[in-house]
């Protein structure tokens, strides 16, 4: 999922605030020149106005003025620390700025919050979205393969969202935790009954605190999460720590040819298989089951992605394959 664009924060200031949905509406009929005049009048109104700053940002992009953008998009960088609207990222994207920045959690937790009631719809409807199914198989076949049933104690959800995962492996468990950081997206996941419990917290953090300390988990999973994560060594060293003895850790990461991390032009990250294997062994980590897939579609072409089964490394057999 990406974001669509710019919500509007009010500047305190009715005119520029009026001036400001003037070019949105301009720019919802095409007019896009049109707009970006009436948001340069309206920062020098109001010229803290990061939300205008952000879309005077976008539609100088979609002009083709790429340095009008930048400077735009620095400005509401400036303006707005917490980066609302993904200022930082639309700078990596366009070549400013730090090549690879971490997401904010105020921007992934509007960004959630703002999609959760049509969440669901929008990824298996229009993106094909697949994943979920994709890796209950991939996590059944791994546990033949190490000689294990498919069937957990405790599983823990890594950016539950909607709970599309959780539904998928309810079956598989005996008890189910869910984490995300979009408490509108834990609403959802509420209305749906299949976690035991329920978590509004950013799952990074939490990995480290007492909201899963002191537990011990029989599958740790994440669904089209790490997407949103540039940085996937710390999740991983403490899912790692979190992991029952003979537990299994299973996730999908959007991957590309190269090695390391690379920022999307969808505002998403994709990470490298080298890079994904690095990390896991340095966590002490065998792969059990690693296949390239498509678990989701963007603008009608599936995306290359990786479905990934990770456990102790102590705990696999010496007849298990490690990888594909």
């Amino acid at each position: 999922m990406s974001d669509s664009g710019p919500l509007f924060v009010s500047s305190g200031d009715l005119i520029a605030d009026r001036r400001y949905k003037w070019a949105l509406d301009h720019a919802g009929r095409g007019d896009f020149a049109g707009a970006a005049d009436i948001l340069v009048q309206t920062v020098e109104l109001a010229p803290a106005f990061a939300t205008a700053w952000f879309a005077l940002g976008a539609i100088r992009d979609r002009l083709g003025d790429a340095g009008g953008a930048i400077a735009a998009f620095e400005r509401a960088e400036r303006l707005d620390p917490d980066d609302y609207h993904g200022a930082r990222l639309q700078l990596a994207r366009l070549g400013a700025g730090e090549a690879i920045p971490a997401m904010t959690q105020t921007y992934v937790r509007r960004l959630f919050d703002q999609y959760a009631a049509r969440y669901d719809s929008a990824l298996i409807e229009h993106l094909a979205y697949r994943g979920p199914r994709l890796l209950r198989q991939a996590v059944e076949s791994a546990a033949r393969r190490v000689g294990r049933p498919p069937r957990f104690g405790a599983m823990l959800d890594l950016g539950c969202g909607t709970g599309l995962a959780g539904a998928t492996f309810r079956p598989l468990v005996d008890r189910l935790i869910g984490i995300d950081l979009s408490s509108a997206m834990i609403a959802q996941a509420q209305q749906k009954r299949i976690y035991d419990r329920l978590i509004t917290a950013d799952f990074i953090e939490a990995l480290g605190t007492e909201l899963v300390e002191g537990a011990r988990f029989d599958l740790v999973i994440a669904a089209d999460v790490f997407v949103y994560v540039n940085d996937l060594a710390p999740i991983i060293a403490n899912v790692a720590r979190i992991l029952a003895a003979d537990g299994m850790f299973a996730f999908t990461v959007e991957t590309h040819a190269g090695d390391g991390v690379k920022l999307l032009p969808t505002l998403r990250y994709a990470h490298g298989e080298a890079y994904v294997r690095r990390l896991l062994v340095e966590a002490g980590l065998a792969v059990t089951q690693l296949d390239q897939a498509s678990v989701r579609s963007e603008k009608g072409m599936p995306v290359g992605s990786l479905i990934v089964v990770a456990q102790p490394s102590t705990a696999m057999p010496t007849t298990a394959s490690s990888g594909r």
